[in-house]
């Protein structure tokens, strides 16, 4: 004897269109669609939002799930569940018979159950003679597995636009504190610009946007943020432009240096495009302090500093824009900052700013080293030549030794990037 799978509901409830689009979708459903359960109620948890759902709801349709044995789902007559409305609201947490009423309505209208009542409207399964269930009367599940593919895109949508706003308030953070604390070190170093209109700027865009905004206006907040942030760079960028020259006033006297004295004479030589012959002491040599280090063998020895230039480093002013950026990032107090230029001129202080950002770990008060190492050049004791120097021999000594591994592999001659013997500025 066939059976007859009823499509309307019981009573004085009408048939709508969201019930007959339900119904059309299960039996469009392919036989061997599968859908795992509690996957499908995270996606639709996640997109409640888009289908019209609340979160009573989605406590009675948990509880609906609970009542299949079975983990995965798929289509057929085993998908009609038949709780009672008692045991149903125990497991849906004991919402009263009108709120559970209301939940059940909410998500047939949804289309994600279909009513199968039965003549007089009560739940309940026919059995046939071994106790398998041959006709159920209840909530058929078969709208979770019809529609599992569109509930998984409706939550990807919801994941990808959360991310999105939790990337644009980050941004928005991120640019409040950078103008915020740059445009402070500006004012409080005495720095020349337009840092009262900026400061101006920046709090007119208001407090930290509401968790509830919209991802169109965080969008736009970023967007007026990232112009202020530009126009701040611009801003620092001019301020520390200065002429650039030889050698610091300040620095008078000469520094006696232990090096190789055939790289350091041979570099000025080129740098000074001389051809003359230098004669140059066996052990030690005598490098006055006035002497300016080219700008290509500060970034050999001190490449980390090109991290903080927002467009590279082309020139002396992009070397003191990134320098003054290390600087506050060391923890430099500007009264130290100000020292140091004072007593060994401004680029010379930068040279020694990139130098402590390249050591590291190893300068563990960088503020202080800084004060101690003006102290120096003050009294005429202290040169920058050294440092960099030591710096770039243990960087070019690193890459000739990797140099040296390829090289045995290719056959050719290990070199590094620069040649002190050849001029740069």
């Amino acid at each position: 004897m066939s059976q007859t799978q009823p499509t309307t509901p019981f009573g004085r409830r009408p048939l709508s269109l969201a019930m007959m689009a339900a119904q059309a979708a299960a039996k469009a459903c392919p036989e061997e669609a599968a859908s795992h359960k509690w996957r499908t109620f995270r996606n639709l948890t996640e997109a409640k939002a888009q289908l019209g759902i609340g979160d009573r709801a989605l406590a009675v349709l948990s509880a609906l799930l609970t009542f299949h044995p079975d983990t995965a789902l798929t289509p057929g007559r085993d998908l009609v569940v038949f709780p009672s409305n008692r045991e149903l609201s125990v497991r849906a947490h004991g919402p009263s018979p009108t709120t559970l009423r209301r939940a059940l309505t909410q998500l047939v209208e949804a289309g994600l159950v279909i009513r199968r009542d039965s003549p007089n409207g009560k739940r309940y399964a026919r059995r046939g003679e071994g106790g398998e269930i041959d006709q159920a009367f209840g909530f058929d599940l078969s709208p979770l597995v019809a529609r599992a593919a569109e509930f998984e895109a409706l939550a990807a949508e919801v994941r990808a636009a959360a991310k999105a706003r939790a990337l644009l308030r980050e941004e928005i953070s991120l640019l409040r504190r950078d103008i915020a604390k740059t445009v402070a070190f500006a004012c409080e170093a005495g720095l020349p610009g337009a840092w009262d209109a900026l400061a101006a700027r920046l709090q007119d865009t208001g407090a930290m946007p509401p968790r509830s905004t919209g991802n169109a206006v965080l969008a736009e907040i970023a967007a007026g943020l990232r112009d202020l942030r530009a126009a701040v760079d611009k801003c620092l960028a001019e301020s520390v432009e200065s002429p650039e020259t030889d050698a610091s006033e300040s620095q008078t006297g000469c520094h006696h240096q232990s090096s190789k004295p055939e790289s350091l004479q041979n570099l000025e030589q080129g740098r000074r495009g001389e051809r003359e012959e230098v004669a140059v002491p066996e052990l030690d040599t005598v490098v006055p302090a006035t002497r300016a280090l080219p700008l290509r063998l500060v970034l050999e020895a001190c490449p980390d500093i090109a991290a903080y230039a927002r467009h590279g480093i082309g020139n002396w002013r992009d070397f003191l824009g990134a320098a003054v950026v290390a600087r506050g990032c060391l923890g430099i107090a500007p009264p130290v900052w100000n020292t140091a230029v004072d007593a060994m001129g401004e680029e010379q202080a930068a040279v020694v700013v990139a130098a402590i950002l390249q050591r590291g770990p190893a300068i563990v008060a960088p503020g202080a080293y800084l004060r101690d190492l003006a102290g120096k050049a003050r009294a005429g004791q202290f040169s920058t030549w050294p440092m960099v120097m030591a710096l770039w021999r243990a960087k070019a000594g690193s890459e000739l030794g990797r140099a040296s591994t390829a090289g045995q592999a290719t056959g050719s001659a290990p070199h590094p990037r620069f040649t002190p013997a050849r001029g740069h500025s």
